[in-house]
């Protein structure tokens, strides 16, 4: 008993739906109601149905309008008139597990707050009275002065009053590369000290800071999200007057009650019901097995009208870690230049270091460990490696050399630049012998994505990032993007914009990214769309689309399977649906349908919904 309860405790939500198919499923046995002396149909049907049609009252006595319950209800009388007590099970069936589904969507999008005030220490290291004493982080203040050693995450948006250190700021800016600071450099609480420590003097703290800003961007979104007016509800508004209109027509110019019900069985909503959850929950499936999760039927719909895609460059377009893309030498081989760069980087815990050394590994280079090491911030790093002295840094290390390599080493740092990368220079004794290029690698299958995404219907595709320009129309070029969809230097709220221009334009925007600094846009998009794997807890939980597999391959397959599911679900209503009820319901007011070839009727339409909306479990790009 003590682990059952816990166990009940977690999976509440889940037990009303999961008792109800459970006893539909049952109820298919041959021989039960035989056997209980009643169909166990009933159970579901009834207690299901009583459920809905309380809610459903409610709802209308709040609101005043007409919603798709009302529509329910009558299918649900309807059944239970004619006999068809499995079909009205289902139905209610299918409107209780929808709504469990759509409360558990909402549940895990709040988790995205959560998770976002986890990047928040809990504690800060403020300077009091000469000493550095651990506070909560709700007393600190403005002013006070901060210290964040190595590992930690900066508590507050502040400047750097001493120090240095190299800060992660991909989860708050999306950069793809650590930023060295040092004494009068800007830092954003929630960042990641990954080497170094500073002294920050706080400016702002809590809300106020661009991590609390986020969440508050976050929180704002999704109830804006939450506003939508679902479609079935604008048609019910339509529908249910108009089918209640034709039966009062039917029994003043008959006075046959047999029509009006033969009338209101034709006329029951089942195919209605199933035309839309039935593509839904088909397409859902085909996208599970493409390792892609897809939050409910709203979220698949839209996505199925997007016109416009925007994507984050860094863990999205780029593989999201930086990788050495080339060595040159200047007077030297290009392995003398990488090994000598390994043996300085070596001690470095730097992600450059890190690049450096795997390159070096994978070329099957053996290096001579450095006897003496220091960072040298702001420039790169130097270290005595058999008794020479070798540095490893950017332009400033041809300060006050006089090497003829120099306008050779000026051209190459000028030309790695303008492709976006970061060009390192590698000296020894102070004579430069060659440059080392790194970047954030750009995904393969990056630019054929692109393409097909283009050939999906998308209008337009438009790279965001908080990268240099430079970085960012370079990898723009790369993948066959011009200069007027590139986005580049933007902060959250700058991505945030940009989703709201585009959508003021009456543009169907995606937004597609992987950090933190995502979140925001993500869920003010009309479709955000996360790289799972590769992404954080917070732009997967923001997000109405997570790609498992981290493989942007997926995203031209998914967009096309939205809008194929949108066809359907057109299919299934226009022609399942309303036109056969349309017919049926003028054969019906004619006296041609009996209310049990009514029924029939109308489960025939609800099984060709079934099995049109299969098809797309197998559908493919």
């Amino acid at each position: 008993m003590d682990s059952v309860l816990p166990w009940l405790a977690r999976h509440r939500k889940w037990l009303f739906p999961g008792f109800l198919l459970a006893t539909i499923l049952a109820a298919l046995i041959p021989g039960q109601a035989r056997a209980l002396g009643f169909d166990l149909v009933l159970i579901p049907m009834l207690l299901g149905g009583g459920l809905i049609t309380y809610n459903t009252i409610i709802v209308t006595l709040e609101t005043r309008r007409i919603t798709a319950g009302i529509l329910v209800v009558i299918a649900l009388v309807g059944s239970a008139y004619v006999g068809e007590y499995l079909a009205g099970a289902v139905v209610a069936f299918m409107m209780i597990g929808g709504e469990f589904l759509e409360e558990l969507t909402l549940e895990k999008t709040r988790n995205a707050v959560r998770e976002l005030v986890r990047l928040v220490p809990a504690t800060a290291w403020v300077q009091n009275g000469g000493e550095w004493r651990e506070v909560p982080i709700d007393e600190v203040e403005p002013g006070d002065l901060v210290l964040v050693r190595p590992g930690q995450r900066v508590p507050v948006d502040g400047k750097v009053e001493a120090g240095h250190a190299s800060i992660n700021q991909a989860a708050l800016t999306g950069e793809s590369m650590p930023v060295d600071k040092a004494a009068g450099d800007p830092v954003f609480g929630g960042t990641l000290s990954e080497s170094g420590a500073l002294q920050i003097r706080a400016e702002k703290v809590g809300e106020d800071t661009a991590l609390g800003r986020i969440i508050q961007i976050v929180y704002q979104a999704q109830e804006r999200k939450g506003q939508t007016q679902r479609v079935a509800d604008r048609f019910a508004g339509y529908f249910t007057p108009v089918i209640l209109a034709i039966c009062a027509v039917v029994w003043f110019a008959t006075g046959e009650l047999i029509r009006v019900m033969s009338v209101l069985v034709i006329a029951c909503p089942c195919a209605l019901v199933l035309a839309t959850p039935t593509g839904v929950v088909a397409a859902v499936g085909n996208a599970a097995r493409r390792g892609v999760m897809i939050k409910g039927g709203a979220v698949l719909e839209l996505a199925g009208k997007v016109d416009t895609l925007l994507l984050d460059k860094t863990g999205t377009l780029t593989l999201g870690r930086p990788e050495v893309v080339g060595v040159v030498a200047f007077g030297a081989t290009a392995e003398q230049v990488l090994t000598a760069a390994a043996s300085a980087e070596e001690p470095s815990e730097h992600p450059i270091a890190k690049a450096i050394l795997s390159r070096a590994r994978t070329d099957g280079l053996t290096w001579t460990p450095a006897s003496a090491f220091q960072q040298v911030f702001g420039v790169g790093v130097e270290a005595l490696v058999d008794g020479e002295t070798v540095r490893v840094g950017n332009r400033r290390l041809l300060e006050g050399s006089g090497d003829v390599a120099n306008g050779v080493a000026t051209r190459f740092l000028g030309e790695q630049e303008a492709l976006g990368r970061t060009a390192l220079l590698v000296t020894r004794d102070g004579a430069v012998i060659g440059g080392v290029a790194v970047a954030d690698s750009l995904r393969p299958d990056a630019a054929d994505s692109i393409r097909r995404l283009k050939a999906t219907g998308v209008r337009q595709v438009v790279m965001l990032t908080g990268d240099n320009s430079a970085t960012a129309h370079a990898i723009a070029a790369q993948v066959g993007l011009g200069p007027a969809d590139v986005h580049a230097g933007l902060l959250p709220e700058d991505k945030l914009r940009v989703v709201s221009q585009l959508k003021s334009e009456g543009r169907v925007v995606a937004m597609v990214g992987d950090g933190v600094n995502d979140a925001p846009a993500l869920v003010a998009a009309d479709v955000g769309i996360a790289m799972g794997a590769a992404g954080t807890d917070v732009a997967f939980e923001s997000a109405g689309i997570a790609l498992m597999g981290d493989d942007l391959k997926m995203l031209p397959g998914i967009l096309s399977l939205s809008r194929r599911t949108l066809g359907i679900i057109h299919q299934n209503i226009w022609v399942f649906a309303v036109a056969v009820n349309a017919i049926g319901i003028t054969l019906a007011s004619s006296g041609f349908l009996s209310p049990i070839a009514a029924a029939a009727i109308h489960n025939v339409a609800s099984v060709f919904v079934v099995l049109n909306s299969a098809r797309l479990l197998t559908y493919q790009e």
